[in-house]
């Protein structure tokens, strides 16, 4: 993928919806961007594990935690799963953990900071629905883009 500037996207696509969060950038891979699949869980990333485990084929995982700051949805063993799967990155709307190891993985993951706490593994949520994010509906098959600057989503792709 080429070089990624959510600024110089958002320029050339004024109809790219920024996201209206802070997420941090925790992964080795610090621009990524590719078509959506989507997660609504609440403080349990059994899904997330199970999609990790899928063939990623260059997408994003976006995982609406409900902003959550109490149960880690990402740690360094799914991390290292999704980047061998092939997914590009994700973007958590909840807290991660294991922040050193996944600062070396090569995968893409911003979120809103960071809690040592697993989730329960309870198999609860939802995929392939669409969420709102931080003001912003995201649907699966919809294209996300995220850098230092922030996320911006799309309906089309912009690379």
């Amino acid at each position: 993928m080429s070089t990624i500037s959510t600024p110089d996207l958002s320029d050339e696509a004024p109809a790219a919806r920024a996201i209206e969060l802070q997420f941090g950038n925790y992964g080795a891979i610090r621009q990524f961007g590719g078509q959506v699949v989507t997660i609504k869980c609440h403080e349990d990333n059994s899904l997330v594990k199970q999609c990790v485990e899928e063939p990623g084929e260059g997408r994003v995982i976006v995982v609406d935690g409900g902003g959550s700051m109490r149960r880690s949805l990402l740690g360094d063993m799914l991390a290292e799963k999704a980047a061998a799967s092939g997914w590009a990155g994700l973007v958590i709307n909840g807290v991660i953990r294991d922040v050193d190891q996944i600062g070396e993985t090569a995968l893409g993951v911003q979120a809103l900071g960071t809690c040592p706490v697993k989730t329960e593994k309870l198999g609860m949520g939802q995929r392939d629905v669409t969420v709102n994010v931080g003001g912003v509906d995201i649907a699966p098959g919809d294209y996300i883009y995220a850098d230092n600057n922030g996320v911006i989503v799309s309906t089309t792709p912009l690379l």
